[in-house]
């Protein structure tokens, strides 16, 4: 059937107000004109389930191994992110509008709003898949869903090792670091892998202690006993109900955390995680959006900014509270571990980066000066 003939038997169905059986679908197919048969009863009775349950068409992508990421670029292109980069797929919708339909009910199952009036929408599904979707009307290449697949199993640091994405000498640093409660952040681009190395850190904290996860999206589960997760919440339709990121930050403080983790730094949240891991709260991480570990800094100072400090007084707040980077690179598909980083004031009395170890693209590991006081920190704590 075409798209027309599809929607006419949609439609003819959606009047009946219930579920349909057998019966009701081959009536539909007759009233539209269709021979029946079971072969395109149950033809019909399967895609009417697919479409009006899960992820529609894009079910099979998300089940795939190893899947990160499905993208969705109106009717016609469809890319799936297995780990290895992005790909296209055979996977087609009829038309722009079911790529709306399929957004909408995303949308409506985790009771968001998505139409012309809001036109776009970012949210997390039950199963924790996240899900952001824009219409048409602001996309020109239609309806776009992007869906990002929370990690099936948790990574340990051993698994990074084994799978050649950590050198050993980076992954005994690693453990040292977590260990000494060295406050750090995980930098890397976007699907770098970040989330996930920090999952992998976090499962090394001892489990007497008491870990308090912030994020607007939940997405870290690490491996831990007593780990309390908060997440942010958007305004709802009537624009009342938002939680931001720099409330949940201070209601963490009053929770009792051994160490405080921010999911991700993107906003004025920074300032308040500043504070408190230069108020006692030691151990405290999170990740950044930084093409290099050199950026970090000034990556930091813009979000500083965004919560009222000056330059003079964020870089201030930056020296004493995070004591190292640990950047994730990707490679094409490859995500890795590209090294670990210091963060110190310069001669100017900012904070800069120094490199203390790198992980070329070959494997190659390569010391740098950095290296030095990055031990000292380690044996200082």
């Amino acid at each position: 059937m075409n798209t027309a003939e599809w929607d006419a038997v949609r439609t003819r169905i959606a009047t009946l107000g219930r579920e349909p059986d057998a019966t009701d679908i081959a009536d539909a197919l007759r009233w539209c004109g269709h021979v029946v048969s079971d072969s395109s009863v149950l033809a019909v009775s399967q895609t009417l389930h697919r479409d009006s349950v899960g992820a529609g068409p894009l079910e099979p992508l998300l089940a795939l191994p190893g899947v990160t990421d499905v993208l969705v670029n109106g009717p016609d292109d469809v890319y799936v992110d297995t780990g290895d980069g992005l790909r296209t797929v055979a996977v087609r919708f009829g038309s722009d509008e079911d790529v709306r339909r399929l957004a909408v009910r995303l949308a409506a199952s985790v009771g968001r709003r998505l139409d012309d009036a809001s036109p776009f929408v970012d949210a997390r599904m039950a199963d924790g898949t996240r899900v952001h979707a824009i219409l048409g009307s602001l996309a020109d290449a239609g309806t776009c869903l992007s869906l990002r697949i929370p990690a099936r199993s948790r990574l340990t640091l051993d698994d990074w090792v084994a799978s050649g994405t950590c050198h050993p000498e980076v992954a005994d640093m690693l453990r040292r670091m977590v260990t000494a409660r060295v406050a750090f952040l995980v930098s890397g681009g976007t699907g770098s892998g970040k989330t996930t190395l920090l999952g992998s850190l976090l499962s090394l904290v001892p489990p007497e202690e008491r870990i308090l996860i912030v994020e607007d999206s939940r997405e870290l589960d690490p491996g831990h006993p007593h780990c309390v997760r908060l997440e942010g919440r958007v305004a709802n339709a009537e624009g009342a109900g938002a939680v931001t990121m720099t409330q949940l930050v201070r209601q963490a403080l009053r929770m009792r955390p051994d160490r405080i983790v921010v999911g991700e730094v993107r906003g004025a949240e920074l300032v308040d995680l500043l504070i408190a891991l230069n108020t006692g709260h030691e151990g405290g991480c999170g990740t950044v959006h930084a093409n290099a570990a050199e950026t970090v800094p000034a990556r930091l100072e813009a979000l500083a900014a965004l919560g009222g400090l000056g330059r003079e007084a964020a870089h201030s707040q930056i020296a004493a509270a995070v004591r190292a980077v640990v950047h994730v690179a990707r490679d094409g598909g490859r995500r890795r571990v590209g090294g670990i980083a210091i963060l110190a004031r310069g001669a100017d009395g900012f904070v800069e980066t120094r490199r203390a170890l790198e992980v070329t693209a070959d494997g190659r590991l390569l010391r740098h000066g950095g290296i030095d006081e990055f031990e000292a920190i380690l044996g200082a704590t």
